[in-house]
């Protein structure tokens, strides 16, 4: 009776650690993964780089990041999802491991590589969360998490700055080892294993999607970053490109085809879910565009006629509005949406994120500057991003919900992976010239051209937002009221990670 009173508590015990264990899995794995923008120049000297090519200690754990989310989701399915979670906090920690140990560029991506895999993993909590708590915490503790992952993203740029400025770019990624390494033993010690529990096993993963899928972005992205020193006549370029385009179709086509398919890319004959998409695609690659720029340009020295000659600390801090506003303002999505509805809210917010960037554009002559145009940004995304799950999940059935939110952490990736990449490659092209100081570094000029096109691209983002159809046609399958799909979303369980 003693022993069996003792396992009853300590299974409490172990229900009560379950949440804020998730929590600090998903916050570590997001922080960790969005290491990158401020440490960049701190790559770009400590390896003897160009900035363009440091950049991709940043594209490439984004990338990873994208191609890693689908495969996550499905081996994560049924009773192997504790083990998909340990197995990826593993992953993550090695790859602090080998970035802080690295003595080339070349292992310090494969270790950024290693990192990014931990933005694949909010799902995989969010769906244990469904699983383990009770249901009056359920929808609480996945709203929380959602904010965790959102959080972690912006967090991840001043942590690593100040933990880059205190104890340099090797003591930033042994921090990354360390957090992670103790999040995997909190998962291990707290999470409880489904096997035996009745567990329904989910259709096989999809290898031929996944191993499609990651050269078509690798090709891709290489060719956008690597345009400027190749040439954009170059065959090199135009090879590598076609490659990723015929890929990437190829992909699709084996995707519409499979019976059980990585990602479900049917659902986008849903308008708003195509809408809704487009949107994330193109605020992903302005999102990255203006975080690589900023923490670039304040860490210009004041000699090339512009910057600030900040650190990397305050490299880091100057996006702390960012974060802040994105989560102060999602929080006012009911009352807006109540007011205006969904299609002008999104439109708002896309046209509120292209002020910001075209304000820094403008005035980028004081530091307080960059601080103001975070936050306006924040406002602007945040009120998007929050947005854009909504609409989602109001056109789909609820049966499609977790393949719909799976393709749209998809497409959201993939187009940070393109804004850091398409960074690179604008100030690669405005290097010397009038503003630079003669040493390679981009110009003032450069840096103002990556503000315009995000500014460009957001005013595109509200376009696609307005004019493509908000709701899909009215059936009783494919529109259902909010408060049914999300009950539903609850007894399915297992959708989110698909």
């Amino acid at each position: 009776m003693a022993e069996l009173m003792t396992k009853v508590m300590t299974a409490r015990r172990q229900g009560a650690l379950i949440g804020p264990v998730l929590v600090l899995a998903t916050l570590v794995s997001s922080i960790i993964s969005s290491f990158g923008a401020p440490l960049v120049p701190t790559v770009a000297r400590d390896f003897h780089a160009s900035l363009s090519t440091a950049q991709w200690s940043l594209t490439v754990a984004l990338l990873v990041g994208a191609a890693s989310s689908p495969v996550l989701g499905r081996l994560g399915d049924g009773a192997r999802r504790r083990v998909t979670l340990l197995g990826g906090l593993a992953e993550v920690a090695a790859g602090g491991v080998l970035a802080a140990l690295a003595g080339d560029l070349g292992m310090l991506l494969v270790g950024r590589g290693l990192q990014g895999v931990g933005l694949g993993l909010a799902p995989l909590a969010m769906a244990t969360a469904r699983d383990e708590l009770p249901k009056a915490e359920v929808a609480p503790m996945i709203a929380l998490l959602s904010v965790s992952a959102g959080a972690g993203l912006g967090a991840g740029y001043p942590v690593s700055g100040w933990i880059a400025g205190a104890w340099g770019l090797a003591g930033a990624y042994w921090f990354g080892a360390v957090v992670s390494g103790f999040a995997l033993v909190c998962v291990a010690a707290v999470v409880p294993s489904r096997a035996g529990r009745g567990a329904p096993e989910r259709s096989q993963l999809d290898w031929t999607g996944a191993v499609l899928l990651t050269p078509a972005l690798v090709t891709a992205l290489v060719a956008v970053a690597e345009g400027t020193e190749w040439g954009w006549e170059s065959p090199a370029f135009i090879g590598l490109l076609a490659a990723g385009v015929v890929l990437f179709a190829v992909w699709a086509v084996q995707q519409l085809r499979a019976e059980s398919p990585l990602v479900q890319l049917r659902l986008l004959r849903h308008p708003s879910v195509l809408s809704a998409d487009a949107c994330a695609l193109v605020l992903g690659v302005a999102m990255y565009m203006v975080l690589s720029g900023v923490t670039e340009f304040v860490q210009s020295p004041r000699s090339g006629g512009f910057g600030f000659s900040a650190s990397a600390v305050v490299a880091g801090l100057v996006l702390i509005p960012l974060s802040f506003f994105m989560l102060s303002s999602s929080r006012a999505l009911p009352t807006l949406v109540t007011r205006a509805g969904i299609r002008a809210v999104l439109t708002l917010g896309c046209l509120i994120a292209a002020l910001g960037c075209a304000f820094f554009a403008v005035f980028h002559g004081a530091l307080w500057q960059a601080f103001v145009m975070t936050g306006v940004l924040g406002v602007g995304l945040g009120t998007t991003f929050a947005a854009i799950p909504g609409l989602i999940v109001q056109a789909v059935p609820a049966r499609e919900t977790g393949s719909a939110m799976g393709f749209y952490q998809v497409v959201r990736f993939t187009g940070f992976s393109l804004g850091s990449a398409l960074a690179a490659t604008v100030l690669a092209a405005h290097v010397g010239g009038d503003g630079g100081d003669g040493n390679g570094r981009p110009t003032v000029g450069g840096y103002t051209l990556v503000l315009w096109i995000s500014a460009g691209i957001c005013v595109v983002a509200a376009a696609v937002a307005w004019f493509l159809p908000a709701r899909a046609p009215q059936s009783p399958r494919s529109v259902r009221p909010i408060r049914e799909i999300r009950l539903r979303e609850r007894a399915d369980g297992d959708d989110l990670s698909s």
